[in-house]
């Protein structure tokens, strides 16, 4: 046993549990889902029955059946002394999807590498002499990629000198690097929700309490929320998504940068941004970058851009923070590997006919998905993105955990609408992401489409309407 989650800790987390009858197996899917999507550990012990039944208002008969069908499917195991603990790997995966003959992956929102990476790679390898001949450790970066990334940040408006950059191995190196240098434990920090989980759980480790601003399709964030939470809690930090904000796409506007800005200032809070997905556009002109006036803390990658598996992030801060960023980082890493900087510092000059490729990979993708729901789920509600990797779709019910265990037995994987909340909610809605090619997004769609129904017909029924993600 590595470590133990509390009842009302793990209640929170399971949200809205209570997606089909009978009840014990619906928490059991909600229970299997946080351990496929990898938010409980391995070896983690959960909550003795009856603390669990208190945290969630049922009986401990329902929490007792619920383990046992979990022990069956290999999700948990009883230690003597320890209590149900969470396995390493269930030995029957009921949604074990990339086993599967033509399985679909789209738990992932990345799209397949740029065609012309592997020519770049070939350059790169071709100078190895060169590239072997440093020291191959450097906490900042190579200076040739700072330069570009420096120069590309003052090509658009914000001047930029190579010492305001530190070059990680992915956004998410970035952004763990920057809770640890920000946030102490207890601070508050604002963050959307939805968002970014692996953004949040990296704040999390660094002991931040989150403190969630709503940001929906339709209305965008919620300046009202956002205003209150910054007077009152007055965080330490706060991680935004402004460009194609990643589950909903959504982009803020003048006065919602302004806003959150003017929060910022106020209450003495260092702004992060993530701009890992603000360059996909699709069928709108690339825009400024978001905050282009303020003094915020920016976080850029190529992850989404060029290749998932490059993992090349930055960090762009003032010089102070920088210095905190270089003190910081030994204790987690000694810096970004150099062959691979070395990639990366040749794709600069090629950015605009990547960013076209990309620009096309993603409205072919986008279409397809939108046609497919449309003719096949017209129920829910489909948003209109104009960038981005993904759409945040609505389903008719709050079934969204139900439904991807559903076509996980099907081989199709995705995330639960829950994975992307702050607070566990979201359960009425589906992150689909649309870099997959369209044929295989067509066939997910008609996975989903065959399993809804099934889905519904079994979900608990009160005053003639399923029950939301909040009731349990």
């Amino acid at each position: 046993m590595d470590s133990r989650i509390g009842a009302r800790t793990f209640a929170g987390m399971l949200g809205g549990w209570r997606t089909r009858e009978p009840a014990y197996e619906a928490l059991a899917d909600s229970i299997r889902i946080l351990c496929l999507d990898n938010r409980i550990a391995a070896h983690t012990a959960l909550p003795a029955e009856r603390e669990l039944a208190a945290a969630l208002s049922v009986s401990r008969t329902t929490v007792a059946a619920a383990y046992r069908s979990l022990r069956d499917t290999g999700h948990i195991a009883s230690l003597r002394g320890s209590g149900s603990v969470t396995t390493a790997r269930p030995s029957r995966d009921i949604g074990g999807a990339a086993a599967t003959t033509g399985a679909i992956d789209l738990q992932q929102a990345s799209p397949a590498a740029w065609p012309g990476l592997a020519g770049i790679i070939a350059e790169a390898a071709a100078d190895a002499a060169r590239i072997v001949a440093r020291s191959g450790y450097d906490i900042r970066g190579a200076i040739e990629l700072r330069e570009a990334i420096a120069d590309r940040y003052s090509a658009r408006g914000i001047p930029t000198d190579p010492s305001q950059i530190v070059v990680t191995t992915g956004a998410q190196s970035a952004i763990h690097l920057l809770s640890t240098v920000l946030v102490g434990r207890g601070d508050r920090v604002v963050i959307e929700t939805p968002t970014y989980p692996h953004a949040a759980e990296a704040i999390r480790a660094a002991g931040a309490r989150l403190v969630a601003v709503p940001v929906t399709i339709g209305g965008g964030w919620d300046l009202d929320r956002a205003a209150q939470v910054f007077t009152r809690t007055q965080p330490r930090m706060a991680y935004l998504m402004p460009r194609f904000q990643n589950p909903t796409g959504r982009s803020m506007t003048d006065e919602e940068e302004a806003a959150f800005a003017h929060a910022a200032r106020a209450s003495r809070s260092t702004l992060v941004i993530d701009e890992t997905t603000a360059d996909l556009t699709i069928d709108v002109p690339a825009a400024s970058p978001a905050f282009g006036h303020d003094a915020v803390v920016r976080v850029g990658s190529l992850g989404k851009i060029v290749w998932g598996g490059l993992r090349i992030g930055w960090i762009r801060a003032d010089g102070e923070l920088v210095q905190r960023i270089v003190a910081a980082r030994p204790a987690r890493e000694l810096g970004t590997p150099d062959f691979e900087q070395a990639v990366a510092a040749r794709l600069f000059s090629h950015l605009p006919e990547i960013l076209t490729q990309r620009s096309l990979l993603l409205r072919s993708g986008r279409d397809a998905l939108v046609d497919a729901l449309t003719r096949r789920l017209p129920e829910w509600k489909i948003p209109q993105v104009h960038g981005g990797v993904a759409l945040w779709v609505e389903l008719d019910a709050p079934l969204s955990t139900g439904l991807v265990l559903a076509a996980r037995a099907h081989g199709v994987s995705l995330s639960s609408g829950s994975r992307f909340g702050v607070d566990g909610t979201h359960d009425r809605h589906l992150r689909l992401p649309f870099t997959a090619p369209p044929e295989e997004l067509r066939r997910a769609v008609d996975t989903l489409a065959d399993a809804w129904p099934s889905v519904r017909a079994a979900a608990p029924v009160h005053g003639g309407e399923i029950l939301d993600a909040v009731v349990v």
